[in-house]
């Protein structure tokens, strides 16, 4: 994959700081993407832990990367997003997988769904060595069960129009755990298309390092504030307790109604995500 001087369908952007240990499958993952024309930055906050040397090794085959230091997540992600020209964006982060054909459908279904601003799928969930943990099959866009119960979205398989930046503006950098729901949320606010398609694209790594885990107290503070923010004119004269009972047994009903606690991935994206992560 080199950098494209015809239009570009997808630009991913990959943040990554020390994870090494993820980095290379994460690449692979992206660069074995076919049937699209795919273009790919990665933006390192300036690891010490030979993050650098790895990327450097794929140089040829990136539009764009560097590793320097910056303000967070957020901040890196704008970085790319500004940077990218593809019709396309989405982002993967340097722990996460793309699935095979992911872009090639993620395509198709745009220039299925001209109307559409928005599209994400399913994730399979993957611990540290790449075994499968389970599926994530998740509900349609409700932005109003995310802000009263959590961010259901797989964030590595939800990819949007890059046009929508030009109304909605890029991602919030004083946000480090929430930034994608934020976004999402603001794709509902703005009156962007979401659309959900019951395909797997990514591989979500679940480990202990994790931000979300590592730092709970800033996360319940994020959330907090956002909906605050984003909570429905209707819910903001119902008790919170009340608001945020009836988000979860809303996205339970809807997800039990899909067979989304009851479903398994494909048994050929086990085996594929199985060779991804064998020694080379």
């Amino acid at each position: 994959m080199k950098v494209h001087s015809s239009p570009v369908d997808v630009s991913i952007i990959t943040c990554s700081y020390n994870q090494n240990r993820f980095l290379t499958t994460t690449i692979d993952s992206v660069l074995a993407q076919t049937g699209a024309a795919v273009e790919y930055l990665i933006i390192d906050g300036g690891s010490t832990d030979g993050s650098s040397e790895t990327i450097a090794r794929y140089a040829d085959r990136l539009a764009y990367w560097v590793s320097e230091r910056d303000e967070g997540q957020s901040e890196a992600l704008n970085k790319g997003l500004k940077r990218a020209t593809g019709d396309i964006v989405g982002w993967l982060c340097s722990d996460d997988v793309l699935l095979p054909g992911a872009l090639q459908r993620v395509v198709e279904i745009f220039r299925l769904h001209p109307e559409v601003d928005a599209v994400y799928g399913n994730a399979i969930l993957i611990d540290v060595q790449g075994n499968v943990m389970r599926p994530k099959r998740e509900i349609d866009f409700h932005p109003w069960l995310m802000v009263g119960d959590h961010n259901y979205i797989p964030q590595p398989a939800m990819f949007w129009r890059r046009r929508v930046h030009e109304r909605i503006g890029y991602l919030r950098e004083d946000l480090h755990l929430t930034m994608d729901l934020e976004l999402w949320l603001r794709f509902g606010k703005s009156g962007c298309r979401v659309l959900h398609v019951d395909e797997y694209f990514a591989g979500m790594r679940c480990h202990t390092q994790q931000k979300v885990l590592v730092h709970p107290e800033a996360l319940t503070v994020e959330n907090d504030n956002l909906r605050a923010t984003y909570q429905p004119a209707w819910a903001r004269r119902t008790p919170l307790r009340l608001f945020r009972l009836l988000a979860r047994t809303g996205r339970i009903v809807l997800k039990t109604v899909i067979g989304g606690y009851s479903s398994r991935p494909p048994q050929a994206l086990v085996d594929r995500l199985r060779e991804m992560h064998e020694p080379r």
